[in-house]
């Protein structure tokens, strides 16, 4: 059921007794469960309407007046944000549509809060470590879900497992994302309470900090990773590290050396679950977008990792090259059957090189962000284009990764081999 800004504003009134609307404007939401406007009352007061478009969009909203509720006065106070509250809420049928007092501040466009600068990543980073350091007890209290960190590592290969019975999974992502979810090194991690659908449009920002955050539909204990999907998207490649970082100094606990690689996962495995939620649905659009986003990445990470083989060998030879020449001359024999010597050798040790590193680790190195550098200058970057909405932003709807942005692909530290089929998916 589709609902104009005006019937949202006729439903807030009768939701919240003495409200009388006199504006009201759309405003952005997960659009394919939601719709929602922004009205201003006759006193000025501005309220924001949430209504379901189909019965598991209101149980949504129902979950989240679960959580909201154990958001107790004393918690709300240490936190360095507002959490919305309920003022009314109307039943008709199986939905319910809630209406949510004024919170200071607005929406910004996730490129915005990245040309915010430092101060912002940092506010960026304290408000997840904020979330993050919120007691289980809240989530238990609430009877909402809590999962140990190979409970969370299963599910995932479970929901990997519905989207592979599709048939609509190329089958590299298939192999990639399966191969990450077995790799249990990847998934030892400290489960906190996670937010669980935080993008750009579920914060409020004024005057260079984050006032308020909204949407907690999703609340839950689990991978602290899956907040940070969606800055993966920003343009600004920088930008998710530097929030990491400042949600790092911010924590109690010690550093999660694999949260960003979970991430990463998590803003790719997000086009999978956009794929089953739109058959699950019966929505061919959602599908065939899921699709598209799909090819293109997987044309693009193989493109990338070719990019990489490809400078990897060059790299090995050269490598080998100065090899020989270290050696000095050969010992006298025909000028030819030296050359066939030479040419073995370099033969040989070429597939040495290749089968053992790929490359020195003088010569190519990581840093703490997972970037690849290079001693000779020689260019280790290789951007691609990815299609638009790749992740967080799914055409009007929302998934747990990242949007319309391009991106990058970086490859983990080569001290890790259990991990390195991961890289870090950055924006460029």
């Amino acid at each position: 059921m589709k609902r104009t800004p005006m019937e949202l504003a006729a439903i807030a009134s009768a939701a919240v007794p003495g409200l009388t609307p006199t504006g009201v404007a759309g405003v952005p939401d997960d659009a394919a469960d939601f719709e929602s406007a922004l009205l201003v009352d006759d006193s000025g007061k501005q309220w924001r309407v949430r209504s379901p478009r189909h019965p598991d969009a209101s149980m949504r909203l129902e979950t989240e007046l679960q959580a909201l509720k154990a958001f107790t006065p004393a918690i709300r106070a240490e936190l360095p944000f507002l959490v919305p509250h309920i003022a009314g809420t109307l039943r008709q049928g199986e939905l319910c549509t809630f209406v949510y007092a004024h919170l200071e501040g607005s929406p910004r466009e996730l490129d915005d809060l990245a040309s915010g600068g430092g101060r912002l990543a940092t506010e960026l980073g304290r408000m997840l470590a904020a979330i993050h350091e919120l007691p289980p007890l809240l989530v238990h209290n609430a009877d909402l879900p809590s999962y140990e960190a190979n409970e969370f590592r299963q599910r995932k290969l479970n929901e990997l497992d519905q989207a592979a019975i599709t048939g609509r999974i190329p089958a590299h992502l298939l192999r990639r994302w399966e191969h990450a979810l077995e790799d249990v090194t990847l998934w030892r991690f400290h489960p906190t309470v996670v937010h669980g659908d935080l993008h750009e449009d579920n914060l409020l920002v004024a005057a260079g900090r984050v006032t308020a955050v909204t949407g907690w539909t999703d609340l839950r204990v689990g991978d602290p990773a899956d907040d940070f999907a969606w800055l993966l998207a920003a343009s600004s490649p920088r930008f998710a590290e530097d929030v990491h970082q400042a949600y790092v100094q911010a924590r109690t606990d010690a550093a999660d050396p694999h949260l960003m690689r979970r991430a990463a996962l998590a803003a790719e495995f997000a086009l999978a679950q956009w794929l089953v939620r739109g058959v699950a649905l019966g929505n061919a659009e959602m599908i065939a977008e899921a699709e598209d986003m799909m090819t293109s990445l997987d044309r693009d990470l193989q493109t990338e990792e070719a990019a990489l083989a490809e400078y990897r060998a060059a790299h090995a030879d050269a490598d080998d090259d100065a090899h020989h020449a270290d050696r000095g001359p050969a010992p006298a024999e025909s000028e030819e059957s030296a050359v066939e010597s030479e040419e073995s050798a370099e033969s040989a040790e070429f597939v040495t090189h290749s089968v053992d590193e790929s490359a020195d680790d003088g010569d190519v190195s990581t840093d703490d962000h997972g970037d690849v550098s290079v001693d000779d200058g020689a260019p280790a970057d290789n951007a691609v284009d990815q299609p638009a909405d790749q992740g967080t932003k799914a055409g009007d709807g929302r998934t747990s990764g990242a949007s319309s942005q391009r991106f990058s692909v970086s490859p983990v530290p080569d001290d890790d081999t259990e991990t390195s089929s991961l890289p870090i998916i950055k924006s460029s």
